[in-house]
């Protein structure tokens, strides 16, 4: 097996899609927490100004807080397309507005919501608006890892794949990632028949199970790998199969929630080895930010 990645990036599609800045959305003040105390909290939608990749996912007063600017098509097949088309690592650029002209990156996909997450500089942030239109130079579905076939990758622009400097191991891909988890906490999305939108998130109920692996400290923007779990054609429990994904949305009081996970990798015979590194998030890798 060569040691360098082939891929098939000289034969993928780039194609616009688009989404306004979605406003913040309350249906009732209230949510019942997993413990059952009534809580009011911000959640999904809006322009984030103190919340961006590379940030804790953990500790806020806040349930699903996307980082950045989350956009939405309010057509819902053009929306759908955002959402399926649209690739972490993904150019953003604003196209009304006071801020025209300005550049991000997608940094996440959330489901139910089913908004797709960009991250601006703070000066931008300031000159943004709810309703601004957003358009993704959607590029990266269909990627391949041609010299690793038991390697499935989506929702991942090439140009973020060839920054992680992946290597072979034997006959395993070798990818590195600041968290394990085990698919015994994983919740919302369990069961989804497709991966390429939306999330699937982790819950961190059990204080045994985060103390173990280390989860108080998941950052928006980390790449984990979530252990015995395949998501081939959907996320299913599977002994010995590994996912890969980035952390894309803060922890939650919700049952069965917690921070969301999109996936980016997976393996169904478990051919991607882990490999704990602090600076795996996505935020380092893409320069999005110097503090981080």
């Amino acid at each position: 097996m060569s040691s360098v990645l082939e891929t098939n990036e000289n034969r993928l599609i780039k194609v616009s899609v688009t989404g306004a800045i979605s406003s913040p959305v309350i249906h009732y003040p209230y949510q019942i927490s997993a413990f059952g105390e009534p809580m009011v909290l911000p959640s999904v939608g809006g322009i984030r100004y103190n919340l961006r990749a590379g940030d804790y996912a953990t500790g806020w007063m806040a349930d699903h807080v996307e980082p950045g600017v989350s956009i939405k098509n309010a057509n819902s097949d053009a929306n759908r397309a955002l959402n399926t088309l649209s690739c972490i690592g993904n150019e953003a650029i604003v196209f009304s507005g006071d801020a025209k002209g300005s550049k991000g990156t997608v940094v996440g996909k959330h489901g139910g919501i089913e908004h797709v997450m960009v991250d601006f500089p703070v000066e931008v942030l300031d000159k943004l608006n709810i309703g601004d239109n957003v358009l993704v130079k959607a590029y990266g579905v269909g990627l391949k890892i041609l010299n690793a076939p038991n390697v499935k990758v989506m929702n991942l622009d090439p140009r973020v794949l060839n920054l992680l400097n992946l290597k072979f191991e034997y006959d395993c891909l070798a990818v590195p990632v600041t968290h394990l988890v085990p698919a015994s906490i994983m919740g919302s999305g369990l069961g989804d028949i497709q991966v390429y939108s939306g999330d699937y998130d982790i819950q961190l109920f059990d204080k045994a199970v985060v103390n173990e692996y280390h989860l108080d400290d998941l950052r928006l923007g980390d790449l984990i790998a979530i252990l015995n779990a395949d998501h081939t054609y959907g996320r299913i429990y599977r002994s010995g199969a590994i996912s890969i994904g980035v952390v894309v949305h803060t922890d939650c009081v919700l049952a069965g929630h917690g921070p969301g996970v999109t996936t980016i990798m997976t393996s169904s015979e478990g051919k991607i080895k882990p490999i704990i590194d602090s600076s795996a998030n996505i935020a380092r890798i893409l320069k999005l930010r110097d503090d981080v």
